[in-house]
């Protein structure tokens, strides 16, 4: 069997931004987790998630020895930070935002949340 947690729960994420272009980085917490981020989170799963805020291209790029990936979003801060009113699209947010894409896992995984709770 099998259920659907969000990406927050097997990955953390850090997000930059240069010029109209954001990168965003899915970092898995677990180095047995990275198969995972390479099967589910796809560049058609990012484009899916952010929507109509991507004009541009997006790239992904593969960094198994730390278990990460790193997104590169062109054309998605509307110009860019000192160009724009659209704060809520700065790199932090999309960050934020990447986290919350679904991903499907086995029935008995156990995620961040569950384990910082058993933790205390």
């Amino acid at each position: 069997m099998k259920k659907t947690i969000s990406l927050r729960e097997v990955a953390h994420s850090r997000s930059g931004e240069k010029g109209n272009s954001s990168t965003v980085s899915v970092i898995a917490y677990e180095m047995e987790d990275y198969a995972l981020l390479c099967e589910q989170v796809t560049v058609e799963a990012v484009r899916r998630l952010y929507g109509p805020i991507t004009k541009g291209r997006i790239q992904r790029y593969e960094v198994p020895r730390i278990g990460a990936l790193n997104f590169v979003l062109d054309e998605v801060l509307e110009g860019g930070r000192s160009r724009t009113l659209a704060f809520e699209e700065s790199g932090k947010a999309l960050s934020s935002l990447m986290l919350s894409l679904p991903v499907e896992v086995d029935a008995g995984y156990v995620g961040r949340a569950q384990k910082m709770r058993e933790a205390t």
